[in-house]
Protein backbone atom coordinates (compact mmCIF):
# COMPACT_ATOMS: atom_id res chain seq x y z
CA UNK A 1 0.00 0.00 0.00
CA UNK A 2 3.20 2.27 0.23
CA UNK A 3 5.30 3.61 -2.59
CA UNK A 4 6.86 1.13 -4.80
CA UNK A 5 10.19 3.54 -4.40
CA UNK A 6 9.24 3.55 -0.57
CA UNK A 7 8.30 6.47 1.31
CA UNK A 8 9.04 10.05 0.71
CA UNK A 9 11.16 11.62 2.73
CA UNK A 10 9.13 12.98 5.90
CA UNK A 11 7.54 16.08 5.29
CA UNK A 12 6.54 19.37 7.98
CA UNK A 13 2.82 18.37 8.60
CA UNK A 14 0.52 21.41 7.89
CA UNK A 15 -0.92 23.16 11.28
CA UNK A 16 -4.47 23.72 11.12
CA UNK A 17 -6.99 25.88 13.52
CA UNK A 18 -10.20 23.52 14.65
CA UNK A 19 -12.91 25.48 15.69
CA UNK A 20 -15.15 23.16 17.92
CA UNK A 21 -17.91 23.61 20.70
CA UNK A 22 -16.48 26.34 23.43
CA UNK A 23 -12.84 26.62 21.91
CA UNK A 24 -10.38 26.01 18.97
CA UNK A 25 -7.86 22.97 18.87
CA UNK A 26 -5.03 22.62 17.01
CA UNK A 27 -4.38 19.73 14.35
CA UNK A 28 -1.31 18.81 11.47
CA UNK A 29 -2.45 17.87 8.45
CA UNK A 30 0.29 15.34 6.81
CA UNK A 31 -0.25 14.80 2.97
CA UNK A 32 -2.23 16.59 0.92
CA UNK A 33 -4.38 13.77 -0.69
CA UNK A 34 -8.27 13.77 -1.16
CA UNK A 35 -8.91 10.93 0.62
CA UNK A 36 -9.22 11.64 4.87
CA UNK A 37 -8.40 10.21 7.66
CA UNK A 38 -8.69 11.70 11.30
CA UNK A 39 -6.49 10.31 13.90
CA UNK A 40 -6.31 10.89 17.96
CA UNK A 41 -3.30 10.56 19.90
CA UNK A 42 -2.59 9.24 23.29
CA UNK A 43 -3.25 10.50 27.05
CA UNK A 44 -0.57 12.51 27.14
CA UNK A 45 0.97 12.47 23.40
CA UNK A 46 -0.08 14.81 20.79
CA UNK A 47 -0.60 14.76 16.92
CA UNK A 48 2.91 14.66 16.05
CA UNK A 49 2.40 10.69 17.31
CA UNK A 50 1.62 9.82 14.20
CA UNK A 51 4.21 11.37 11.62
CA UNK A 52 5.60 7.46 11.06
CA UNK A 53 2.31 6.30 9.93
CA UNK A 54 1.85 9.76 7.85
CA UNK A 55 5.06 9.08 5.96
CA UNK A 56 4.05 5.81 4.76
CA UNK A 57 0.46 6.41 3.15
CA UNK A 58 0.00 6.59 -0.36
CA UNK A 59 0.28 10.30 -2.22
CA UNK A 60 -3.97 10.24 -2.17
CA UNK A 61 -4.48 10.74 1.27
CA UNK A 62 -4.03 13.20 3.92
CA UNK A 63 -4.22 12.22 7.41
CA UNK A 64 -5.67 14.97 9.91
CA UNK A 65 -4.27 14.46 13.39
CA UNK A 66 -6.15 16.21 16.37
CA UNK A 67 -4.17 17.79 19.09
CA UNK A 68 -6.47 17.09 21.91
CA UNK A 69 -7.98 19.08 24.60
CA UNK A 70 -5.08 20.00 26.85
CA UNK A 71 -2.26 18.21 24.54
CA UNK A 72 0.03 19.69 22.20
CA UNK A 73 -1.09 22.44 20.35
CA UNK A 74 -4.47 22.49 21.87
CA UNK A 75 -2.63 22.82 25.47
CA UNK A 76 -4.95 26.37 26.22
CA UNK A 77 -7.77 25.04 25.41
CA UNK A 78 -10.79 25.22 27.36
CA UNK A 79 -12.10 21.74 28.93
CA UNK A 80 -14.42 19.95 30.12
CA UNK A 81 -12.29 16.78 29.03
CA UNK A 82 -13.38 13.11 28.77
CA UNK A 83 -14.29 10.72 26.12
CA UNK A 84 -17.44 11.65 25.22
CA UNK A 85 -15.80 15.52 24.45
CA UNK A 86 -12.81 14.15 22.85
CA UNK A 87 -15.27 12.13 20.22
CA UNK A 88 -17.13 14.90 19.69
CA UNK A 89 -14.27 17.01 19.02
CA UNK A 90 -13.71 14.32 16.38
CA UNK A 91 -16.78 14.37 14.75
CA UNK A 92 -16.40 18.12 14.57
CA UNK A 93 -12.84 17.25 12.21
CA UNK A 94 -14.63 14.38 10.17
CA UNK A 95 -17.02 17.07 9.30
CA UNK A 96 -15.09 19.85 8.43
CA UNK A 97 -12.34 18.01 6.71
CA UNK A 98 -14.07 14.81 4.84
CA UNK A 99 -14.70 16.54 2.15
CA UNK A 100 -18.77 15.20 2.46
CA UNK A 101 -17.44 11.35 2.10
CA UNK A 102 -16.88 8.64 4.37
CA UNK A 103 -13.64 9.42 6.52
CA UNK A 104 -11.23 6.73 7.87
CA UNK A 105 -10.79 7.29 11.65
CA UNK A 106 -8.16 6.23 14.01
CA UNK A 107 -7.13 6.29 17.57
CA UNK A 108 -3.78 5.10 19.37
CA UNK A 109 -4.23 4.06 23.09
CA UNK A 110 -6.61 7.01 25.05
CA UNK A 111 -7.04 7.99 21.11
CA UNK A 112 -8.57 4.68 20.31
CA UNK A 113 -11.37 5.09 23.25
CA UNK A 114 -12.49 8.61 22.19
CA UNK A 115 -12.35 6.82 18.30
CA UNK A 116 -14.68 4.34 19.46
CA UNK A 117 -17.04 6.68 20.79
CA UNK A 118 -17.06 9.31 17.61
CA UNK A 119 -17.55 5.82 15.43
CA UNK A 120 -20.55 4.97 17.97
CA UNK A 121 -22.23 7.66 18.11
CA UNK A 122 -22.00 8.94 14.38
CA UNK A 123 -21.42 5.79 12.60
CA UNK A 124 -22.68 7.57 9.28
CA UNK A 125 -19.51 10.02 9.14
CA UNK A 126 -17.06 7.11 9.04
CA UNK A 127 -16.19 4.42 6.01
CA UNK A 128 -13.89 2.41 8.58
CA UNK A 129 -12.18 2.24 11.98
CA UNK A 130 -8.54 1.31 13.07
CA UNK A 131 -7.63 0.83 16.56
CA UNK A 132 -4.21 1.12 17.78
CA UNK A 133 -3.13 -0.81 21.12
CA UNK A 134 -6.43 0.30 23.16
CA UNK A 135 -10.50 0.91 22.62
CA UNK A 136 -11.22 -2.52 24.41
CA UNK A 137 -12.72 -2.48 28.24
CA UNK A 138 -10.51 -2.82 30.72
CA UNK A 139 -12.65 -3.95 34.33
CA UNK A 140 -11.34 -2.09 37.39
CA UNK A 141 -11.69 -4.19 40.19
CA UNK A 142 -14.56 -3.24 42.63
CA UNK A 143 -12.12 -3.14 45.58
CA UNK A 144 -9.69 -1.05 43.41
CA UNK A 145 -8.87 3.03 44.07
CA UNK A 146 -8.91 4.29 40.44
CA UNK A 147 -6.48 7.33 41.72
CA UNK A 148 -4.07 4.48 42.57
CA UNK A 149 -4.49 2.21 39.84
CA UNK A 150 -3.66 5.31 37.67
CA UNK A 151 -0.49 6.32 39.43
CA UNK A 152 0.69 3.42 39.32
CA UNK A 153 -0.09 2.57 35.84
CA UNK A 154 0.90 6.93 34.55
CA UNK A 155 3.48 7.18 37.44
CA UNK A 156 6.32 8.33 35.12
CA UNK A 157 4.30 10.21 32.62
CA UNK A 158 2.72 12.11 35.54
CA UNK A 159 6.03 12.79 37.03
CA UNK A 160 6.90 14.11 33.55
CA UNK A 161 4.08 17.00 33.29
CA UNK A 162 5.01 18.56 36.61
CA UNK A 163 8.79 18.53 36.00
CA UNK A 164 10.78 21.40 34.69
CA UNK A 165 14.03 21.12 32.59
CA UNK A 166 16.55 23.01 31.99
CA UNK A 167 17.23 22.78 27.89
CA UNK A 168 15.28 21.43 25.16
CA UNK A 169 18.18 18.70 25.20
CA UNK A 170 17.46 17.66 28.35
CA UNK A 171 14.17 16.88 27.91
CA UNK A 172 14.90 14.76 24.83
CA UNK A 173 17.35 12.88 27.12
CA UNK A 174 14.48 12.16 29.88
CA UNK A 175 12.92 10.32 26.73
CA UNK A 176 15.68 9.08 25.57
CA UNK A 177 16.79 6.90 28.67
CA UNK A 178 12.61 5.52 28.25
CA UNK A 179 13.13 1.98 28.32
CA UNK A 180 10.40 1.34 25.31
CA UNK A 181 11.42 4.32 23.51
CA UNK A 182 15.56 5.09 23.67
CA UNK A 183 16.57 1.62 22.21
CA UNK A 184 14.30 2.45 19.06
CA UNK A 185 15.37 6.06 18.88
CA UNK A 186 14.45 7.80 15.34
CA UNK A 187 13.63 10.89 13.84
CA UNK A 188 9.51 10.41 14.52
CA UNK A 189 10.44 10.33 17.96
CA UNK A 190 13.10 13.00 18.54
CA UNK A 191 10.23 15.26 16.29
CA UNK A 192 7.31 13.78 18.73
CA UNK A 193 8.69 14.77 21.52
CA UNK A 194 10.68 17.97 20.20
CA UNK A 195 6.56 18.95 19.67
CA UNK A 196 5.54 18.46 22.82
CA UNK A 197 7.88 21.41 24.22
CA UNK A 198 6.98 24.68 25.77
CA UNK A 199 7.89 27.07 28.62
CA UNK A 200 10.68 29.84 28.84
CA UNK A 201 14.28 29.06 28.68
CA UNK A 202 15.40 27.22 31.13
CA UNK A 203 12.02 26.19 32.19
CA UNK A 204 11.16 23.38 29.73
CA UNK A 205 7.75 21.22 29.94
CA UNK A 206 5.47 19.27 28.46
CA UNK A 207 2.42 20.84 26.44
CA UNK A 208 -0.30 18.26 28.21
CA UNK A 209 -1.52 19.50 30.89
CA UNK A 210 -1.90 16.85 33.87
CA UNK A 211 -5.30 18.38 34.80
CA UNK A 212 -6.48 16.48 31.50
CA UNK A 213 -4.60 13.62 31.76
CA UNK A 214 -5.76 12.69 35.33
CA UNK A 215 -9.36 13.22 34.23
CA UNK A 216 -8.81 11.51 31.27
CA UNK A 217 -7.26 8.61 32.85
CA UNK A 218 -9.96 8.52 35.77
CA UNK A 219 -12.65 7.94 33.18
CA UNK A 220 -10.57 5.28 31.04
CA UNK A 221 -10.46 3.44 34.42
CA UNK A 222 -14.24 3.64 35.68
CA UNK A 223 -16.43 3.56 32.44
CA UNK A 224 -15.22 0.09 31.10
CA UNK A 225 -19.02 -0.72 30.87
CA UNK A 226 -20.02 2.32 28.45
CA UNK A 227 -16.86 1.09 26.24
CA UNK A 228 -18.41 -2.49 25.91
CA UNK A 229 -21.81 -0.69 25.14
CA UNK A 230 -19.69 1.05 22.00
CA UNK A 231 -18.13 -1.71 21.05
CA UNK A 232 -21.13 -4.51 21.24
CA UNK A 233 -23.37 -1.96 19.45
CA UNK A 234 -20.75 -0.26 16.58
CA UNK A 235 -22.45 -0.16 12.85
CA UNK A 236 -19.04 0.62 11.71
CA UNK A 237 -16.29 -1.93 10.16
CA UNK A 238 -13.46 -1.70 13.03
CA UNK A 239 -10.09 -3.57 13.19
CA UNK A 240 -7.94 -3.70 16.30
CA UNK A 241 -3.59 -3.52 15.92
CA UNK A 242 -2.52 -4.81 19.49
CA UNK A 243 1.19 -5.04 20.44
CA UNK A 244 2.66 -7.55 22.40
CA UNK A 245 4.73 -5.25 24.68
CA UNK A 246 3.37 -2.39 27.15
CA UNK A 247 4.36 0.79 28.81
CA UNK A 248 7.77 0.01 29.62
CA UNK A 249 9.14 -1.98 26.87
CA UNK A 250 8.22 -5.23 28.33
CA UNK A 251 5.69 -7.70 28.30
CA UNK A 252 2.94 -7.50 28.88
CA UNK A 253 1.05 -5.68 26.77
CA UNK A 254 -1.71 -3.12 26.96
CA UNK A 255 -4.49 -5.33 25.95
CA UNK A 256 -4.24 -9.12 27.33
CA UNK A 257 -4.99 -11.92 24.48
CA UNK A 258 -7.58 -13.35 26.58
CA UNK A 259 -9.47 -9.72 26.39
CA UNK A 260 -8.66 -9.65 22.69
CA UNK A 261 -10.25 -12.44 21.58
CA UNK A 262 -13.41 -11.85 23.92
CA UNK A 263 -13.64 -8.40 21.71
CA UNK A 264 -13.13 -10.18 18.80
CA UNK A 265 -15.82 -12.80 19.03
CA UNK A 266 -18.26 -10.28 20.91
CA UNK A 267 -18.55 -7.15 18.72
CA UNK A 268 -19.62 -8.14 15.45
CA UNK A 269 -17.95 -5.92 13.26
CA UNK A 270 -14.31 -6.11 15.42
CA UNK A 271 -11.45 -8.32 14.44
CA UNK A 272 -8.21 -8.41 15.40
CA UNK A 273 -4.43 -8.36 14.62
CA UNK A 274 -1.29 -9.14 16.47
CA UNK A 275 1.56 -6.56 15.55
CA UNK A 276 5.06 -8.66 16.60
CA UNK A 277 7.63 -7.01 17.71
CA UNK A 278 7.26 -3.56 19.07
CA UNK A 279 5.61 -1.97 21.98
CA UNK A 280 2.90 0.41 22.90
CA UNK A 281 4.60 3.66 21.68
CA UNK A 282 6.85 2.02 18.30
CA UNK A 283 3.70 0.11 17.14
CA UNK A 284 3.15 3.73 15.97
CA UNK A 285 6.73 5.46 16.14
CA UNK A 286 8.91 2.63 15.00
CA UNK A 287 8.62 0.06 12.19
CA UNK A 288 5.12 -0.97 12.59
CA UNK A 289 3.98 2.44 11.90
CA UNK A 290 4.18 0.92 8.01
CA UNK A 291 1.61 -2.19 8.74
CA UNK A 292 -0.55 0.79 11.10
CA UNK A 293 -0.70 2.78 7.29
CA UNK A 294 -1.12 -0.15 5.36
CA UNK A 295 -4.11 -0.97 7.71
CA UNK A 296 -5.36 2.47 7.61
CA UNK A 297 -6.15 2.86 3.89
CA UNK A 298 -7.10 -1.01 2.79
CA UNK A 299 -10.43 -1.81 2.97
CA UNK A 300 -11.26 -4.79 5.28
CA UNK A 301 -10.73 -8.00 3.98
CA UNK A 302 -7.77 -6.21 1.62
CA UNK A 303 -4.75 -5.94 3.63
Amino acid sequence: MTRPDGPPPAAEPIPLDLPVDGTTLRALRFGTGPRTAVAAHGISASAMSFSAVARHLPADWSLYAVDLRGRGGSSAASGPYGIDRHAADLVTAARTWGGGGPVVLTGHSMGAYAALRAAAREPALFDRLLLVDGGLPTPLPASADPDAVLAAGLGPALARLSTTYGSDEAYVDFFRAHPALGPHWNEHIEAYVRYDLTGPEGARRSRAQETAVRQDGRELLTSAASFGEDLAGLDVPALLLHAPLGLLGEAPGMLPPALVDHWAGAAPHLSAEFVPDCNHYTVLLGEPARTVAERLVAPPGRT
